[in-house]
């Protein structure tokens, strides 16, 4: 890799001549059936049915809703209604077209009122450089590598994820804790255990917004976060700052969403400023593995709490209140010796992602707009 190039092969033209886009195919949820092709939406793939309408590789761009995001498919997949489907790839390089989508703010092309929207219309005339094949092809690797380490990880994660996850089942839910052949159950619960409110489990901290003014993209005061919007995988990524520190939540603390949709969960890496679409806690005994999963159990689904009650939001008081079955501390503490050691390999990997993800979106324009040859 060279830092300068002539680009002489490379030629102007409009986005059309890279991508033509067709409007995606509406289907709703109870039109699916179980299968293996991916129904993917302007956030990315949200169901599988056993029905494609388009024959992969594909790049799929939002449409309505999450505008302007773009993905990708090496298989057949289904393009949602809410998105926006390369019909057409005029010959070029799928991926080199997916990662050349990223450079383009699409968001500017907004035309929806209370919902965002995009016009193909208004995008297929944008101005566009278009390298030779096989320069598409050689920048294509170059970046597919970071996300062949980043797919890589996920799927490490997605396993060590699933082995706390039925660790805590086997032992929580199913009761088959260690020494369970010899303790007594009365009424489903195990002798020695108790139910305790969310508010005696943990230290809980509800965020509060400030003002938009206190905001900034520039690195200045502490990482902030509003709501579910800033989540990903289980450890939080950094979006915005905040130079006022009125809501804060510690490095390790767990963080819950309490508005729409409720019961949805991070940890943060570092110390930030949240608003008040979550709530920070950390276990008073110091067991925060522990109640990762019980959160994760008593939160089973989004909006759904407990024994199924509907919240839309919560409050600090109804936070507090949440009953949850506790064991003992010394079977608090077996499981947290098990746990955090996976715990500690999550949040490594989840740093690994973040760092080659910030490495390929420095190395993205450079290379698109040939500052950097190949």
């Amino acid at each position: 890799m060279s830092t300068s190039s002539s680009m002489r092969d490379w030629k102007k033209g409009q986005l059309q001549d890279l991508v033509f886009f067709q409007r995606g195919f509406d289907i709703t949820q109870a039109e699916q059936n179980p299968g293996p092709y991916p129904v993917i939406s302007s956030s990315g793939i949200t169901s599988y049915h056993d029905e494609f309408k388009v024959n992969g590789p594909g790049v799929v761009i939002g449409r309505k809703g999450t505008l302007g995001s773009v993905h990708f498919s090496e298989d057949d997949y289904w393009p949602h209604d809410t998105t926006l489907w390369s019909k057409d790839l005029r010959g070029n390089n799928s991926r080199f077209v997916y990662y050349y989508l990223h450079t383009i703010n699409f968001r500017r092309f907004d035309v929806g009122n209370s919902n965002p929207t995009l016009n193909r219309n208004h995008i297929h005339s944008l101005p566009v450089l278009i390298p030779p094949p096989n320069v598409q092809n050689r920048i294509a690797d170059i970046l597919s590598a970071y996300d062949d380490l980043i797919e890589n990880n996920q799927r490490r994660m997605a396993l060590l994820e699933e082995t706390a996850r039925q660790l805590y089942r086997e032992w929580f839910v199913r009761l088959r804790f260690p020494g369970h052949e010899h303790t007594r159950i009365t009424h489903g619960v195990p002798e020695g255990w108790e139910r305790k409110t969310l508010g005696q489990l943990a230290d809980i901290t509800m965020g509060q917004s400030p003002e938009s003014q206190y905001y900034n993209n520039v690195g200045e005061g502490l990482p902030f976060h509003q709501g579910v919007t800033d989540f990903g995988d289980r450890f939080v990524s950094h979006r915005i700052f905040c130079t006022v520190q009125n809501r804060v939540a510690e490095a390790g603390d767990i963080l819950c969403s309490v508005r729409a949709p409720v019961g949805r969960l991070n940890i943060t890496l570092d110390k930030i400023v949240i608003g008040r679409g979550l709530a920070a806690l950390c276990n008073k005994s110091g067991y925060q593995s522990l109640l990762f999963q019980q959160l994760r159990a008593h939160f089973f689904k989004e909006d759904l709490i407990g024994v199924g009650a509907i919240f839309a939001s919560v409050t600090k008081k109804e936070f507090e209140a949440q009953e949850i079955l506790n064991p003992p501390t010394r079977l608090a503490k077996s499981f947290e010796e098990v746990s955090r050691p996976i715990d500690e390999q999550l949040r490594t990997l989840s740093q690994q992602n973040q760092k080659l993800r910030a490495a390929r979106d420095l190395l993205l324009p450079r290379l698109m707009s040939g500052e950097i040859a190949v």
